[in-house]
């Protein structure tokens, strides 16, 4: 049996400096990729985040407290967001767990009304490490999703981003065409497979409301001062006429659970107000940074 690909085998090198300089249409600077993130917790499974720990410290199931604060966020912070990006005309990208379409389609559906792209994210949310078939999973999820959004679905982001060594080629034999678990870069960038060449995408690990609010524990403003702070200074390089130059991509990621609840929802809407405000800003889902990045002559 031949051995997988090392991620240092899949994705070449290349210094930031020595990449082609690429702009974006209509002269923008700085492409926005807003990922909202829709799971599906099994009350069956242990709890993918805890908000509260159990008493004693003790790793209890069902674990009802957590869960219910997963599902407030699927009850109701869902709907902030919808209405926070429709407020500017934004469509964002879903990154959703397969079987979502089939225990909350009102949440797929309505997303799928507004235009928002479906990128796979696990069937439910569970680390990709105890997936027993990888393949079949991925396969039953993009399947899903397409046939639900009746649009392909081309991009992935694994469940907590985990891979195996072998999960970026199930996925390209699946037609996944990007992956954003390989955040290095502020561009795409061209990552080997089995199945042939996918796309890298710049998602975030720290503009996250994960990691800013329930890791690291900030206040909400944390999230808007980080998001802000990398968009002026992506602009500014991207204006500038040395080797940082030329168009970049921001990508942040929210849940509804932790950013749609009451005392955080005005936080996003501030950022949205303020990303959309600025002219050297495009708004743009995964699919179309991809048919750009690919259109646009960089071979890294």
């Amino acid at each position: 049996m031949t051995e997988p690909l090392r991620p240092e085998q899949r994705l070449a090198y290349t210094a930031s400096i020595d990449r082609p300089r690429i702009a974006l249409p209509d002269g923008k600077l700085l492409a926005i990729w807003p990922v909202v993130n829709v799971e599906n917790w099994r009350i069956d499974n242990p709890m993918p985040r805890q908000v509260l720990v159990a008493p004693t410290g003790a790793s209890l199931q069902p674990d009802i407290a957590n869960w219910a604060w997963h599902e407030y966020g699927m009850r109701v912070g869902f709907w902030r967001f919808a209405e926070a990006f429709a407020k500017h005309g934004i469509r964002p990208t879903l990154s959703i767990n397969g079987s979502v379409a089939v225990d909350y389609p009102r949440i797929a559906g309505a997303a799928r009304d507004a235009g928002w792209e479906f990128m796979g994210h696990g069937w439910h949310q569970v680390p990709t490490h105890r997936i027993e078939d990888q393949a079949a999973m991925i396969r039953r999820t993009v399947e899903t999703l397409s046939a639900f959004s009746g649009e392909p679905v081309v991009g992935w982001l694994g469940p907590g981003l985990t891979e195996t060594l072998e999960t970026a080629d199930h996925l390209a034999a699946a037609g996944i065409r990007y992956i954003a678990d390989w955040v290095v870069d502020d561009l795409p960038a061209r990552l080997k497979t089995t199945a042939g060449e996918v796309l890298t995408m710049p998602y975030s690990v720290e503009l996250n409301d994960i990691p800013v609010i329930m890791i690291q524990h900030h206040g909400a403003d944390e999230f808007l001062n980080r998001t802000l702070a990398q968009a002026d200074r992506l602009i500014a390089e991207a204006r500038s006429e040395g080797p940082l130059g030329g168009a970049k991509v921001l990508s942040f990621a929210i849940h509804p659970y932790i950013m749609g609840v009451p005392h955080r929802i005005a936080v996003l809407e501030t950022l949205l107000a303020e990303l959309a405000s600025r002219p050297e800003i495009a708004f743009m889902q995964g699919r179309e940074i991809m048919d750009w990045y690919l259109g646009s002559g960089d071979p890294t």
